[in-house]
């Protein structure tokens, strides 16, 4: 065998040559290189794993340590939540309270029947099974006590609203007929100076008929209406001197003649009660006073009738 090895710099080289002993020796010289390496590398790896299972275990602790902060953290928040959960479930079961006495006092001064509100009991339920959700073999879900709590209170608040909203459009409906319903005087001072029905004409001396009945009183005195209802006349008018219609619904209208002056104009909504003119001697009069008609389906009745009434 021959090697020949060659200088970089000077370009100089120089051969060997092998007998067969040194080409043994090369050759075990070449063998022995993996051989020691495997060596090494089983002597050697015991430190370097040491050092890879010292920053294991570091880097575990690490992320132990982050994985209890985040835990105590998520606690902490729960509690937090926990409390004010509480606090809620105490303002809902104070506001349960506070609507059930609401809704008692309310039906009892609406004078309705007992038993038609109940707001000291549970809402009633029911409704027929369904047999392909209970009928299986699995058992339901069954939720936390603290959640069941809180549906209950939340649907028992639900039932309360609602028959507050029903008892709320029941009790304004009532007002409503109740504004509408006609009754009292159309003055707050006065008396009944002339009936309806046949009478000697103050002008004339005959026998005629008198639609209305007539209310005297002092001059500039309040007139007001005996229903709520809106304003459809508010001017002067042939025999009725200033003259206010007012309709009031279910074919109900009422007339107030020779005032002295006007409060109200077409188009207003008046109240029941409410000066809608004061007393005078306009038109066809021979002093202060009001006269008043009443209209039904647009022909005139008795006001006696609706004036001896109280309300409702």
């Amino acid at each position: 065998m021959k090697i020949i090895l060659v200088n970089e710099r000077g370009g100089v080289s120089r051969s060997f040559n092998f007998g067969g002993l040194s080409k043994a020796l090369l050759g075990l010289c070449l063998l022995g290189l993996p051989v020691g390496a495997l060596w090494l590398g089983a002597n050697l790896p015991a430190k370097e794993s040491d050092v890879f299972d010292t920053r294991a275990v570091k880097a575990w602790n690490k992320a132990l340590r982050k994985q209890q902060e985040d835990i105590q953290e998520a606690d902490q928040q729960a509690r937090e939540q926990l409390t004010a959960l509480t606090v809620k479930l105490a303002e809902m079961q104070a506001r349960l309270t506070r609507l059930d006495a609401l809704g008692e006092r309310l039906t009892t001064i609406a004078k309705l029947d007992e038993g038609e509100f109940q707001f000291g009991s549970v809402p009633a339920l029911g409704g027929p099974e369904d047999p392909g959700i209970s009928g299986g073999s699995e058992l339901p879900y069954q939720p936390p006590e603290f959640l069941e709590v809180i549906g209950a209170l939340s649907d028992q608040i639900e039932d309360r609203q609602m028959q507050l909203s029903t008892l709320d459009s029941l009790m304004a409906r009532r007002q409503l007929q109740d504004e509408q319903f006609i009754a009292g005087r159309p003055i707050t001072r006065g008396w009944m100076s002339s009936r309806y029905g046949y009478r000697t004409d103050p002008f004339s001396g005959r026998r005629s008929w008198h639609k209305g009945v007539d209310f005297a009183g002092k001059n500039g005195s309040d007139v007001v209406s005996v229903a709520a209802g809106v304003v459809t006349w508010a001017e002067d008018r042939y025999g009725y001197g200033q003259l206010v219609e007012i309709n009031h619904g279910n074919g109900y209208k009422t007339r107030y003649g020779h005032n002295s002056e006007l409060k109200v104009k077409v188009g207003d909504i008046v109240k029941k009660g409410q000066v809608i003119a004061l007393m005078g001697s306009s038109g066809r009069s021979t002093g202060p006073h009001v006269h008043f008609e009443v209209y039904k389906n647009n022909r005139p009745v008795d006001p006696a009738t609706y004036i001896r009434r109280t309300g409702r």
